[in-house]
């Protein structure tokens, strides 16, 4: 992809984990990438891997749930490093705990983060997205979409992010845009630690324990959700749309 073809992407929750890798996945695609993350601090990791292996990287500081917030952030991200026409919803954040035991503050803070981030964010994008005929949405859900003891928030949260998947897919397709979720099952992250923690467990062990019950054998990695992101953002994928692909190691009961 040369200079004049690079497209950008924003990466929400791009700190850490699935999203920095995402990020720096997406670098290494030809693509110029925004790592958004709450402190924009936090993001200069990931900035920094990707300018010292030769790409584009801005690091911006956003509350994905707080639509100002949102519209600032897009607008820089246009100002610096041109139209955002690659979104992934990633920003994500947990507040387990069983119903009887969940505050509403728990929810709330759930359902702002995931879906309300997801919506502004992929509202303040779709506009540069129409303007190039050209859009990929990417959005990160997750195996506990399908029900997950003590995560009555999460879950909801991440099953609704692929009805918002399916309906963006459907509006905007006319428009060159598409839309399409990743649904990572077990993956080792600072996310799936605090998950360990949580329930009492060791998180070498907790992930022992995990890989037992996967077809692979294996826990994920951040990467492996990277490369799935990929595919549904590349150039050549302007025909799969509305989709949700789980990553999770093997077929999920």
């Amino acid at each position: 992809m040369s200079s004049t073809e690079q497209r950008v992407a924003v990466v929400t929750g791009g700190a850490r984990g699935i999203g920095a890798a995402t990020a720096v996945r997406l670098a290494g695609e030809g693509h110029a990438v925004a790592v958004l993350d709450l402190d924009e601090t936090a993001c200069e990791e990931t900035v920094d891997a990707i300018t010292a292996a030769g790409g584009r990287a801005l690091a911006v500081g956003c509350d994905v749930s707080d639509a100002g917030q949102v519209e600032a952030a897009v607008s820089t991200i246009a100002e610096q490093l041109g139209a955002p026409v690659i979104l992934v919803n990633n920003a994500g954040v947990l507040r387990d705990n069983l119903l009887f035991k969940m505050s509403e503050s728990d929810w709330d803070t759930v359902m702002n983060v995931h879906l309300r981030g997801a919506f502004l964010m992929s509202r303040a994008c779709q506009k540069h997205m129409v303007d190039a005929g050209f859009g990929r949405i990417v959005n990160l859900s997750s195996s506990s979409a399908l029900g997950n003891r003590g995560q009555a928030n999460y879950s909801a949260a991440k099953a609704g992010l692929q009805g918002l998947t399916k309906t963006l897919a459907k509006e905007l397709g006319k428009f060159g845009i598409t839309a399409n979720a990743v649904a990572p099952g077990f993956i080792a992250t600072d996310m799936t630690a605090a998950t360990a923690a949580r329930v009492g467990m060791d998180f070498e062990d907790f992930k022992a324990a995990a890989a037992t019950q996967i077809p692979v054998q294996r826990v994920g990695r951040p990467e492996d959700v990277a490369g799935a992101v990929a595919y549904f953002a590349g150039e050549d994928n302007g025909f799969v749309s509305g989709q949700v692909l789980y990553v999770a190691g093997g077929p999920l009961d």
